[in-house]
Protein backbone atom coordinates (compact mmCIF):
# COMPACT_ATOMS: atom_id res chain seq x y z
CA UNK A 1 0.00 0.00 0.00
CA UNK A 2 1.09 3.45 -0.42
CA UNK A 3 0.16 6.79 -0.21
CA UNK A 4 0.41 9.06 -2.48
CA UNK A 5 -1.14 12.85 -3.77
CA UNK A 6 -4.30 12.28 -4.93
CA UNK A 7 -3.87 13.08 -8.96
CA UNK A 8 -6.49 14.26 -11.60
CA UNK A 9 -5.78 10.72 -13.56
CA UNK A 10 -8.26 8.72 -10.16
CA UNK A 11 -10.47 10.53 -10.90
CA UNK A 12 -12.30 8.19 -13.79
CA UNK A 13 -11.65 4.82 -10.56
CA UNK A 14 -13.23 7.05 -8.16
CA UNK A 15 -16.22 7.61 -11.01
CA UNK A 16 -16.04 4.27 -12.10
CA UNK A 17 -16.15 2.53 -8.63
CA UNK A 18 -17.94 4.58 -6.43
CA UNK A 19 -21.40 5.27 -7.48
CA UNK A 20 -21.94 1.52 -7.37
CA UNK A 21 -21.12 0.92 -4.02
CA UNK A 22 -24.01 0.54 -1.91
CA UNK A 23 -21.69 -0.60 1.61
CA UNK A 24 -19.31 2.81 0.88
CA UNK A 25 -21.94 4.91 0.66
CA UNK A 26 -24.26 3.76 3.69
CA UNK A 27 -20.44 3.99 5.83
CA UNK A 28 -20.30 7.15 4.54
CA UNK A 29 -23.72 8.68 4.57
CA UNK A 30 -23.43 9.62 1.14
CA UNK A 31 -26.68 9.94 -0.61
CA UNK A 32 -25.60 11.62 -3.89
CA UNK A 33 -24.15 10.09 -6.95
CA UNK A 34 -20.91 11.64 -8.54
CA UNK A 35 -20.26 11.75 -12.33
CA UNK A 36 -16.39 12.19 -13.60
CA UNK A 37 -16.85 15.63 -13.90
CA UNK A 38 -17.75 15.62 -10.04
CA UNK A 39 -14.44 14.17 -9.17
CA UNK A 40 -12.78 15.97 -11.60
CA UNK A 41 -13.74 19.51 -10.20
CA UNK A 42 -13.36 17.97 -6.55
CA UNK A 43 -9.69 16.79 -7.04
CA UNK A 44 -8.94 20.21 -8.37
CA UNK A 45 -10.17 22.04 -5.68
CA UNK A 46 -8.57 19.68 -3.62
CA UNK A 47 -5.19 20.60 -5.10
CA UNK A 48 -5.55 23.90 -4.78
CA UNK A 49 -6.52 24.38 -1.18
CA UNK A 50 -3.46 24.65 1.21
CA UNK A 51 -5.35 23.79 4.28
CA UNK A 52 -6.70 20.71 3.31
CA UNK A 53 -4.00 17.43 2.86
CA UNK A 54 -5.65 14.53 0.83
CA UNK A 55 -4.01 11.31 0.01
CA UNK A 56 -4.42 8.77 -2.01
CA UNK A 57 -4.77 4.99 -0.51
CA UNK A 58 -3.10 2.70 -3.48
CA UNK A 59 -1.80 -0.64 -3.81
CA UNK A 60 0.34 -1.17 -7.34
CA UNK A 61 -1.05 2.21 -8.80
CA UNK A 62 -4.52 0.94 -8.35
CA UNK A 63 -6.76 3.69 -6.08
CA UNK A 64 -8.40 1.72 -3.32
CA UNK A 65 -9.71 5.34 -1.52
CA UNK A 66 -8.32 8.30 -0.03
CA UNK A 67 -7.95 9.86 3.48
CA UNK A 68 -8.48 13.59 4.01
CA UNK A 69 -7.49 16.10 6.63
CA UNK A 70 -9.48 19.68 6.01
CA UNK A 71 -7.11 22.27 8.43
CA UNK A 72 -8.53 24.95 10.59
CA UNK A 73 -5.03 26.71 11.10
CA UNK A 74 -6.42 29.33 13.17
CA UNK A 75 -7.35 27.10 16.36
CA UNK A 76 -4.49 24.27 15.31
CA UNK A 77 -7.27 21.88 14.46
CA UNK A 78 -8.04 19.58 11.63
CA UNK A 79 -11.46 17.22 10.51
CA UNK A 80 -10.42 13.56 8.82
CA UNK A 81 -12.42 11.63 6.98
CA UNK A 82 -11.65 8.27 5.17
CA UNK A 83 -13.28 6.19 2.58
CA UNK A 84 -11.96 3.15 1.10
CA UNK A 85 -13.42 1.51 -1.97
CA UNK A 86 -11.51 -1.28 -1.72
CA UNK A 87 -8.60 -2.88 0.43
CA UNK A 88 -11.27 -3.73 3.24
CA UNK A 89 -9.71 -5.28 6.34
CA UNK A 90 -5.84 -5.29 5.18
CA UNK A 91 -5.06 -2.91 7.50
CA UNK A 92 -4.50 -0.17 4.91
CA UNK A 93 -6.95 2.47 7.05
CA UNK A 94 -4.66 2.29 9.89
CA UNK A 95 -2.04 3.16 8.15
CA UNK A 96 -3.51 5.59 6.46
CA UNK A 97 -4.86 7.46 9.52
CA UNK A 98 -1.35 7.24 11.13
CA UNK A 99 0.16 8.92 8.50
CA UNK A 100 -1.94 11.74 8.60
CA UNK A 101 -2.21 12.07 12.32
CA UNK A 102 1.40 11.95 12.23
CA UNK A 103 1.41 14.49 9.30
CA UNK A 104 -1.28 17.24 11.48
CA UNK A 105 0.68 16.36 14.32
CA UNK A 106 4.38 17.10 13.41
CA UNK A 107 4.44 18.47 10.14
CA UNK A 108 1.24 20.56 10.43
CA UNK A 109 1.68 21.36 14.43
CA UNK A 110 -1.85 20.99 14.74
CA UNK A 111 -3.52 20.26 18.56
CA UNK A 112 -6.75 18.59 17.29
CA UNK A 113 -8.05 16.38 14.90
CA UNK A 114 -11.63 15.01 14.80
CA UNK A 115 -14.10 12.81 12.93
CA UNK A 116 -17.25 11.74 12.98
CA UNK A 117 -18.87 7.97 12.65
CA UNK A 118 -22.06 6.37 12.12
CA UNK A 119 -22.56 4.52 15.25
CA UNK A 120 -23.12 1.30 13.16
CA UNK A 121 -19.72 1.24 11.82
CA UNK A 122 -18.04 -0.97 14.35
CA UNK A 123 -15.19 -1.60 12.18
CA UNK A 124 -13.94 2.46 11.90
CA UNK A 125 -15.13 2.76 15.81
CA UNK A 126 -12.61 -0.04 16.46
CA UNK A 127 -9.88 1.66 14.09
CA UNK A 128 -10.51 5.16 15.80
CA UNK A 129 -9.94 3.78 19.15
CA UNK A 130 -6.85 1.93 18.23
CA UNK A 131 -5.05 4.93 17.50
CA UNK A 132 -6.32 7.35 20.59
CA UNK A 133 -9.68 8.68 18.97
CA UNK A 134 -11.88 9.59 22.10
CA UNK A 135 -15.89 9.54 21.82
CA UNK A 136 -16.38 12.97 22.95
CA UNK A 137 -20.78 12.62 21.96
CA UNK A 138 -23.57 11.95 19.76
CA UNK A 139 -25.11 13.97 16.93
CA UNK A 140 -28.76 12.08 17.50
CA UNK A 141 -29.93 10.85 14.39
CA UNK A 142 -27.90 13.21 12.27
CA UNK A 143 -28.21 9.84 9.09
CA UNK A 144 -31.36 8.87 7.73
CA UNK A 145 -30.37 5.53 5.86
CA UNK A 146 -33.09 3.41 4.56
CA UNK A 147 -35.89 4.64 6.61
CA UNK A 148 -33.39 4.39 10.21
CA UNK A 149 -32.11 7.43 11.69
CA UNK A 150 -28.51 7.10 13.42
CA UNK A 151 -26.64 8.40 15.18
CA UNK A 152 -23.02 10.12 14.40
CA UNK A 153 -20.60 9.67 17.17
CA UNK A 154 -17.98 12.54 17.12
CA UNK A 155 -14.70 11.43 18.09
CA UNK A 156 -10.99 13.13 19.13
CA UNK A 157 -7.72 12.88 19.57
CA UNK A 158 -4.97 15.52 20.58
CA UNK A 159 -1.54 16.35 20.33
CA UNK A 160 -0.89 16.06 23.44
CA UNK A 161 -2.97 12.57 24.04
CA UNK A 162 -0.51 9.31 24.66
CA UNK A 163 -0.88 8.02 21.53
Amino acid sequence: MELVPLRKEFAAEMAASRPNDDEVNRLTGTHATFTLEDYEAYIERTLNDPNRYTRAITEDGKFLGEVVLTINPHNRSAGVRIALWDGFGKGYGSLALKHVLDHAFHERGLHRVDLEVYDFNDRAIHVYRKLGFREEGRLRDALLWDGVFHDAIVMSVLSTDNI
